[in-house]
C-alpha cells in the first residue's frame, strides 16, 4: 500500500488555515501541522491550533517559538501599539514584517526533514487586510526560492507552495469548510483575544470573519465579548 504524500500545512488556528487544513486532508495527504508562537498578543490561537490540528487528524502538531516581539512594528507583537478597531487605508499596523516569509522558511525547512514536497499556507487575496506577504506574486517567488534554495529541489524534487485560498471570498471560504465538516467554533480568529476565548467583534479580523458568515449564509459561532 502507497503510504501517503506527507504536507506541511501552517496552522494559525483561524478560520482560513483550518480550512486549508481539512481541505489537504480530503484530498489524501498525510498532514504535518506547524504554529508558531512569535510573541503574538492574540495567544489564544495557539491554542485553537492545536485543537483544530487535532480534530482533523493531522500526524504531527509543532510548534515553533520565536521572539518577533523582539523586533516589534506591528500592532500584534507590540503591546504598546493599539489594534485599530475601525478600517485603515494602506497596509495596516497589524501586518508583522516578513512575518509570512519567516513562517514559510521554517515550513520549508521541516518539509526538508519530513520529505514533504508540499506546503499549504491560507493566504488570501480577496478578503484580506492589504498584506504583501498574502499577494500571489510574492507566494510565486517564494516557491521559485524554495526550489533553489534546497536540497530537494536541486535534486529535482518540486517544492510546491499550495494557497487553495488564493482567490476565494470569506464566505466561499467558510461554505468550502463547512462542507468538509469543520467546526469553525474550535477556531480563533480575532487580533486581541482574551484568554477565555472571547473574540473583540471589531478588529479588521473579526469584521471579516463575521461578513463571511453572513455572506454564507451560515450562522457564526464565534463567541464575542459583545
Amino acid at each position: 500500500m502507497t503510504e501517503p504524500r506527507r504536507a506541511v500545512i501552517l496552522s494559525s488556528g483561524g478560520l482560513d488555515s483550518t480550512t486549508v487544513l481539512a481541505m489537504a486532508r480530503a484530498q489524501g495527504y498525510a498532514c504535518y501541522t506547524l504554529s508558531f508562537d512569535y510573541g503574538q498578543r492574540h495567544r489564544g490561537e495557539l491554542r485553537a491550533a492545536e485543537q483544530v490540528s487535532r480534530a482533523l487528524g493531522d500526524v504531527e502538531h509543532k510548534v515553533v517559538k520565536l521572539n518577533l516581539d523582539s523586533i516589534g512594528g506591528s500592532a500584534l507583537t507590540d503591546l504598546s501599539i493599539a489594534v485599530p478597531e475601525e478600517e485603515t487605508q494602506g497596509i495596516p499596523i497589524t501586518y508583522v514584517p516578513a512575518r509570512n516569509t519567516v513562517f514559510l522558511s521554517i515550513a520549508l525547512g521541516w518539509a526538508e526533514v519530513l520529505g514533504a514536497h508540499d506546503i499549504f499556507i491560507g493566504v488570501n487575496a480577496v478578503d484580506y487586510s492589504g498584506y504583501p506577504d498574502c499577494r500571489p506574486e510574492y507566494i510565486a517567488a517564494f516557491e521559485a526560492l524554495a526550489n533553489l534554495a534546497t536540497r530537494a529541489g536541486v535534486e529535482g524534487q518540486k517544492i510546491t507552495i499550495h494557497t487553495p485560498l488564493m482567490h476565494l471570498g470569506k464566505g466561499e471560504i467558510i461554505r468550502a469548510g463547512a462542507a468538509l465538516g469543520v467546526d469553525y467554533a474550535m477556531t480563533v480568529s480575532c487580533y486581541q483575544v482574551t484568554e477565555e476565548g472571547l473574540a473583540c467583534g471589531k478588529c479588521d479580523s473579526c469584521r471579516l470573519r463575521r461578513q463571511g458568515f453572513v455572506d454564507a449564509g451560515l450562522v457564526d459561532p464565534t463567541r464575542y465579548t459583545q
